[in-house]
């Protein structure tokens, strides 16, 4: 059961070949047999149990939905009412969320099963998953690896058959990447397809939720649970939402798709750019046209990110001060000392450089130096997708500029670390759907990603071109040796 994916074990439950129960149990005990990965921060088995329990009860009585009985483990990001919900910090290490994030809330209506609390980078700031209170997650493909960040544990988790299924977050990259890394799927939904309630905020115009799986066709299903208008967030979109399975099986015959001239030059590796062509290639003998496009400012998303993203970060964790919830002081002399000394003390170093860096631009002197000008810049981004799309209906290229780095290789080189999503930030600026499905193997032999872009909310479409490529390829099949 362990290799099959949310579709087939769907099909099992539903046919009583297994339950919930022992499908949970299951995941329960590999979780704690490969504990060294470290993709979790918190498991609660009894509770798990419990919603396997009554989830093999709403199996019994034929009204099962596709995810009934489903686990899934959920990114630390996401409030789960009584869980443990820390992001990732020492300053939420005690923290135990009092209600749910409107994901959790709808896979609960689902019948799905939470597995458990992945580790991920700090407040989701990071590339790596290094930055973690937690300690590192390691890449199952190689353990001295980096699995990717910030959604390192849920895709670690994925590609290691920890779970069937995992949540992640993407702000600048934080899905397809570590998507890419692990060789698993993974999708960025259009800003606002998702609710951001409940969802600790990193930046607030940029975060994203969406699933990682080892199929389009399970990132389909799960897609389904978890998007949808939600009231109480303010970013939340009234979009109808299509059955994302529904298309999956169409033929992407004519199917026009744009190679960007700026994804395959300088800083692309020549292993990883030989796989995303052989990929290209696949494409075009299942009937897919290609063109080449151009973003001429895709080179400046970077540095306009670096200063949107912790602009937004500074704002967003101002509320971490002490007084409320999460990490206090223990000893401190006034309330002024107390703020200083909590936030210092639960604080790791990525994220006080990432608030110090948005404080900093926001300032008044330096406010319309950085703060407009990147704004200008992500219009600019914004515009030249849009020119693209023009000329075809999906992007392709390559996920990141390398496979997986080694653990440590750049923790001390902050720039080094930020050029591993310089394929993914100019998506998250654009708020434009975006997905990472396994393409084959570096020269290393770690997973490459190749990178599916979209229009807003076409996600239906990239999904589409995802499974017709995954039906004709086995890469989404391959397990990393010792986990199979």
């Amino acid at each position: 059961m362990l290799e099959k994916t949310v579709a087939e074990l769907s099909v099992a439950l539903k046919a009583k070949k297994v339950s919930s129960v022992e499908l949970t149990q299951g995941f329960l005990d590999r979780i704690s047999k490969y504990r060294d990965l470290n993709a979790f921060i918190s498991l609660d088995p009894e509770r798990s149990l419990a919603q396997a329990r009554a989830a093999d009860a709403r199996l019994a009585t034929g009204q099962a939905g596709p995810l009934t009985g489903i686990p899934i483990a959920q990114k630390d990001i996401f409030c789960a009412d009584g869980w443990l919900t820390t992001c990732g910090s020492k300053m939420l290490s005690n923290f135990v969320a009092p209600y749910d994030a409107t994901v959790i809330e709808r896979f609960n209506a689902a019948g799905a099963v939470c597995l458990g609390k992945t580790n991920m980078d700090e407040f989701a700031m990071g590339s790596s998953n290094e930055t973690s209170f937690y300690g590192p997650v390691k890449n199952p493909w190689d353990t001295q690896a980096v699995p990717g960040g910030s959604s390192g544990g849920s895709a670690a988790a994925v590609a290691a058959r920890l779970a069937p299924a995992a949540t992640g977050t993407d702000t600048g990259g934080s899905i397809r990447q570590p998507a890419a890394l692990t060789g698993i799927t993974g999708i960025k939904p259009s800003y606002g397809r998702v609710s951001r309630y409940g969802m600790i905020a990193f930046a607030s115009s940029l975060d994203q939720g969406g699933p990682m799986t080892r199929t389009a066709e399970d990132a389909a299903l799960l897609l389904n649970a978890m998007c949808g208008f939600d009231v109480r967030d303010s970013t939340s979109v009234d979009q109808p939402v299509p059955d994302f399975s529904a298309g999956l099986n169409s033929s992407i015959k004519g199917l026009k798709i744009g190679l960007p001239k700026e994804y395959f030059g300088a800083g692309l590796s020549a292993d990883v750019a030989k796989v995303v062509e052989a990929a290209i290639a696949e494409y075009r003998k299942l009937g897919a046209e290609v063109v080449e496009v151009s973003l001429p400012n895709s080179q400046l998303a970077i540095p306009c990110y670096y200063v949107l993203a912790p602009a937004e970060a500074s704002s967003n964790l101002a509320r971490f001060d002490g007084v409320r919830y999460g990490h206090r002081a223990p000893e401190y002399k006034d309330l002024s000392d107390m703020y200083c000394k909590s936030r210092a003390q639960g604080f790791g170093a990525e994220v006080k450089r990432r608030i110090l860096i948005g404080t900093y631009v926001l300032s008044a002197g330096y406010y319309d130096a950085y703060y407009l000008q990147a704004q200008r810049l992500r219009r600019l981004i914004t515009d030249d997708f849009n020119r693209a799309f023009e000329k075809c209906d999906v992007i392709m290229g390559p996920t990141t500029p390398t496979t997986a780095f080694n653990l440590g290789a750049k923790k001390d080189d902050p720039v080094a670390m930020y050029l591993s999503d310089i394929y993914t930030i100019s998506v998250n600026l654009a708020g434009l759907p975006g997905m990472s499905i396994p393409a084959g193997f570096g020269a290393d032999n770690r997973p490459v990603g190749l990178q599916l872009i979209g229009k807003y909310f076409d996600e239906a479409r990239l999904l589409n071109a995802a499974h017709q490529y995954q039906q004709a390829t086995d890469w989404h099949k391959k397990s990393p040796k010792g986990f199979a």
